[in-house]
């Protein structure tokens, strides 16, 4: 088929998307497309890589320049943002007095830069990190935030998911790169890697499966069918995403948290969370096991790894090396910068930028005092999203799938605080706890046949203002 051809049935996919998924009863603030192109730029490539403008990282020195055509892209959706949550103050004040520990996991990366080696460039960096934080209140205090989580969902991926298919097929100079070693190609869509093709399919691919749930469960009001078709396509072709992505840890935290996803949605576990709380505590071990106890090196060799996690634990060790103050570490976002980042690149061809470890990232960075407000946010964080599962939330589900995502996909990349990183973006939004407001109440009459019942005949979120936050 000739890419012209390819590319208008692709626009017809998308639009048909949209039709099949439409609600015409749903309404949502226009505010919701700024997080929708923020978010939708941190799933693909930046302004200035689609325009193909200073796009090359081959330096260090490039790294620290950064690109002005983002950073004035950047600055101007932030300022939309702020304003936006400037309307909204009497929710966002609400919303941030329900979130201490994320305000203060954040001061405390503000704080950090004082022991910077480069903290203007930290500063940047912190900016862009607590607009991401502002995307995700912009979503959550939207007057209707469950439709606002579906319509950001659906914007999203029925876009970038038959995008990233069309370029993989039909413009392989934009999908399609070669990697340094022998000319292997691999396939990024609409990303820069495959690493980034196959998180982009495990958030989205995550919404995906949840609308499908609940419109099987017939939780949407009208429709069901069509929604349910919508569906049904994206986790086909997220699923062919992956089989050409070739990202591990992406497929099977994917897996894992389908598997989380549709237990927490049968009838048999609504009502036991004890099987909950074991069953994630189950895949964590087994995770933690495979990964790094060698429980079992088969495992590792039929996911396309070594015991040495593609040579990531022989880079574990050099980087520990490299920490001046294991109390605070090298400042926010300060590791990966300077001498540091080039004896690292002397050290390997590949060039890495990353630890390849969420939680040693975070240790590079921000020290034990870094590690230990982690912790207190992720204990804090499940708190959340076990609360919106077990008080029957439309989202309680999804958000304690995002939250296995966050802590299995940082065993093998660091994606903790890292400004413009899906897995951390939809990580946050699980985690943030939002106080209780009202939300309208959907009546629903499952099918008799249908065997992931809701837990109750009325889908609700949560009931006044003066009910506890959850």
């Amino acid at each position: 088929m000739p890419p012209i051809i390819a590319t208008g049935v692709c626009a017809l996919v998308i639009l048909g998307l949209f039709w099949l998924d439409r609600d015409q009863k749903a309404r949502t603030s226009r505010a919701l497309w700024l997080p929708v192109v923020w978010m939708s730029i941190a799933c693909s490539r930046t302004v200035a890589q689609w325009l193909q403008i200073g796009e090359a990282t081959d330096s260090a020195e490039q790294l620290l320049e950064g690109s002005p055509t983002d950073r004035v892209v950047y600055s101007c959706l932030l300022a939309i943002g702020i304003v936006i949550l400037v309307r909204r103050r009497k929710q966002i004040g609400r919303l941030l007095w329900a979130n201490g520990p994320i305000v203060l996991v954040f001061f405390y990366c503000l704080v950090s830069l004082l022991w910077s080696d480069f903290p203007a460039i930290a500063f940047k960096r912190w900016i862009k990190a607590v607009s991401d934080f502002v995307m995700v209140l912009i979503v959550l205090s939207d007057p209707e935030p469950l439709d606002a989580t579906k319509r950001l969902l659906a914007r999203m991926t029925y876009v970038l998911i038959p995008l990233s298919i069309l370029l993989i097929k039909y413009y392989p100079e934009l999908g399609v790169g070669y990697g340094p070693w022998g000319g292997r190609a691999f396939y990024m869509g609409v990303t820069t890697n495959k690493n980034s093709l196959g998180v982009i399919c495990l958030c989205l691919g995550l919404g995906a499966l949840w609308r499908l749930i609940a419109a099987y469960q017939g939780q949407e009001p009208t429709g069901r069918i069509r929604r349910m078709m919508a569906q049904c396509v994206i986790l086909a072709m997220v699923l062919w995403l992956f089989s050409v992505a070739d990202s591990m840890t992406a497929l099977y935290s994917f897996l894992m948290a389908s598997i989380l996803l549709l237990a927490t949605s049968f009838r048999g576990v609504l009502g036991r969370p004890a099987v909950v709380h074991l069953l994630t505590a189950a895949m964590l071990a087994v995770a933690i096991s495979v990964l790094f106890l060698g429980i079992s090196p088969g495992a590792l060799e039929v996911m396309g790894r070594n015991a040495t996690l593609t040579d990531r634990t022989e880079l574990w060790g050099r980087l520990l090396s490299l920490v001046q103050s294991r109390l605070f570490g090298t400042g926010f976002e300060s590791f990966w910068l300077g001498p540091r980042l080039e004896k690292t690149w002397s050290w390997y061809w590949w060039h890495p930028n990353e630890a390849h470890n969420g939680y040693l990232e975070i240790f590079l960075n921000l020290g034990w005092t870094g590690v230990a407000l982690l912790v207190v946010l992720i204990a804090t964080g499940y708190r959340t999203v076990f609360g919106a599962w077990r008080n029957n939330l439309s989202t309680g589900n999804l958000r304690l799938a995002y939250f296995f995502v966050g802590l299995v996909y940082n065993f093998t990349e660091a994606a903790f605080f890292k400004m413009l990183a899906p897995a951390w973006l939809f990580f946050l939004f699980a985690i943030v706890r939002v106080p209780a407001a009202s939300y309208r109440k959907v009546k629903v009459r499952p099918p008799a046949q249908n065997v992931f019942k809701h837990r109750h005949s009325v889908a609700w979120e949560q009931a006044t203002l003066n009910e506890k936050v959850v």
